[in-house]
């Protein structure tokens, strides 16, 4: 069976995140932590949900939505990052993770249009 990048990173970034937050909640931070979770474990749920797609547009569509999430948690890791909830080294390190998945997202959403009109 053919590896699925896109599945693997995004649960793996949903972990980290999961992490982040729950640092960030010893630290007393739950507001912006709280968003950054449900988005950042969101992308993974949604390319999940793209594996049992009914159509190609249904598959665009949920990829989509994963990646509308992942542009959502970046802008709560900047956040957090600017308030000084997290550190450089930590924002950096997950922005870097993030920058992969939006790249990845962004190339299946584009493939996948690309073999629809074909």
């Amino acid at each position: 069976m053919k590896e699925n990048v896109i599945k693997n990173k995004s649960f793996a970034f949903a972990l980290r995140i999961v992490k982040a937050f729950q640092f960030l909640s010893d630290k007393k931070e739950f507001i912006l932590s709280k968003q950054m979770l449900r988005s950042g474990t969101a992308i993974g749920a949604m390319v999940r949900e793209a594996e049992q797609a009914e159509s190609s547009a249904d598959f665009v569509h949920k990829m989509a939505i994963a990646l509308k999430e992942a542009n959502e948690t970046e802008y709560w890791i900047e956040l957090l990052a600017q308030s000084n909830y997290l550190d450089e080294k930590a924002s950096v390190s997950l922005k870097e993770d993030l920058t992969e998945i939006l790249k990845l997202l962004t190339s299946i959403i584009k493939s996948t249009k690309g073999n629809a009109k074909k």
